[in-house]
């Protein structure tokens, strides 16, 4: 015994995956507009801090000059100059992980099978700032490790 009708008109059919591909729509949208600001965010500060390590060096040039002409090393002044640079990311870091973790409960409906403090998560994301804050810090470094004492100091 059926407790359907038969001669009931069925319309409107859809597959379950279209049915939950609809549902999580909003969602999937809400997800790619976060990574799409979080590239730019980590573009942007890959962006500030290659522009202050450059401004950096080069109101650092009379320093750096002295220094190389005194007995430092293109490596000294290279690893001088990205130790700056980590050092002013790693604050920018902790600044940031301290606000995410504050922030976590706000994205809770958006996680799906993952803690809102999940360690890897947290782990890969610093991870990669560190990775774009060493690229970010390379450039203006090698720069300074290639400045001619004498002509830095002459041009101060």
């Amino acid at each position: 015994m059926s407790k359907f009708d038969r001669t009931m008109l069925l319309t409107n059919v859809e597959t379950l995956d279209i049915i939950v591909e609809r549902a999580e729509s909003g969602t999937r949208f809400s997800l790619l507009l976060i990574a799409a600001f979080a590239a730019i965010a980590a573009l942007l500060a890959g962006v500030g801090l290659y522009g202050v390590l450059s401004t950096l060096v080069g109101q650092r040039t009379a320093e750096i000059g002295v220094r190389m002409a005194l007995g430092a090393t293109p490596s000294t002044v290279f690893g001088l100059m990205i130790g700056h640079g980590l050092r002013l990311s790693a604050a920018g870091l902790a600044a940031g992980l301290i606000a995410a973790l504050v922030l976590t409960r706000a994205m809770t409906s958006m996680l799906v099978g993952i803690r809102p403090t999940d360690p890897v998560t947290f782990g890969g994301m610093a991870g990669l700032f560190l990775v774009i804050a060493v690229l970010a810090t390379w450039m203006p470094a090698r720069r300074a490790a290639a400045l001619d004492p004498s002509a830095a100091l002459r041009n101060e």
